[in-house]
């Protein structure tokens, strides 16, 4: 069941697959069609309605939709995001979903999942001189690569996890703190299934991947219900608030950022300004005692 789910429905290809989510969450009212007579069976667009405001015949979009067409040109791509009312982030999604299938569904060439898993020495001297400022690696996938003290204990929990169950996703979905700690937990969890969905697009037997969305489609409704959304819209910055059980509530700004030349890896870090009181719990934060130095995987301060 978790793989099927995971693979998406219908057996359709990924590309049919995202342009069916899509098309089910944009209303004849949303692009100024009448909703028009007889009873709908979901809310969204009818397939003709779509392939009317594209410009494309019906069949057409149908061959689309049910994976028997895989070459639809970047025009036709294009029209269909203008049609499906897309932003930036869903449209580069459809583009690359568009590429894969006219690959035949073949994924890119990828480093070796060890070398996607080996953090740069360079990155954890980065993380180590961005104290008192809580900061982390993570994978394509959200795996806990490497972080500083305060990267780990403002994540309330996860330090009593092994370091291989260190992930992010699985910590907002199954560890009990996390619900409480993010004051907006639901838009944590849609912008974690949302990475996880876009690599599932073009990756979608990728290793990496299949085993943390079967484990999370075994254990939490709240992924099968966000799963099943094909959102792929993330959060690169902002600000969140916290309600920690040892800092108390408090509000980080934040920043995800891709290092060149570390193949999916993202630094993700946590910022406040000296002299407010966010920053004391920065510091609170970065002196708690840390179990052992494989526990952050960087080196102690002397």
């Amino acid at each position: 069941m978790a793989r099927e789910q995971r693979s998406g429905r219908n057996g359709g290809s990924e590309l049919g697959n995202y342009l069916r989510a899509r098309r089910a969450r944009v209303t004849p009212a949303d692009v100024g069609l009448p909703e028009g007579a007889g009873l709908r069976r979901t809310p969204g667009l009818r397939r003709e309605e779509l392939a009317t405001l594209a410009g494309v015949s019906i069949d057409y979009y149908t061959r689309l939709e049910r994976g028997r067409e895989t070459n639809p040109s970047p025009s036709v791509v294009a029209a269909l995001a203008s049609a499906l009312l897309l932003e930036e982030a869903e449209l580069l999604h459809l583009r690359e979903l568009a590429a894969c299938a006219a690959r035949g569904g073949a994924a890119t060439e990828r480093p070796a999942a060890a070398a996607a898993q080996t953090v740069d020495t360079g990155l954890h001297q980065l993380l180590e001189a961005m104290r008192p400022c809580p900061a982390h690696i993570v994978s394509r996938t959200m795996d806990l690569l490497a972080t500083n003290p305060g990267g780990l204990r403002l994540l309330a929990g996860l330090e009593d996890w092994p370091e291989g169950q260190r992930n992010i996703v699985r910590y907002v979905f199954l560890h009990p703190t996390a619900r409480v700690l993010f004051d907006d937990w639901e838009n944590q969890i849609r912008g974690c299934v949302a990475r996880l969905r876009a690599l599932a697009g073009v990756e979608p037997d990728a290793p990496d991947l299949t085993g943390l969305v079967d484990e999370l489609l075994t254990k939490s409704p709240d992924f099968v219900r966000l799963w099943e959304r094909y959102d792929v819209k993330g959060h690169s910055h902002g600000t969140k608030t916290f309600h920690h059980p040892e800092a108390g509530t408090f509000a980080f700004g934040y920043h995800s950022l891709q290092p060149d030349g570390c193949f999916g890896q993202r630094l993700v870090a946590y910022h406040a300004a000296p002299g407010t009181p966010e920053y004391d719990v920065m510091l609170r934060l970065d002196r708690e005692p840390v179990l052992t130095d494989a526990t952050t995987r960087v080196p102690r301060r002397h």
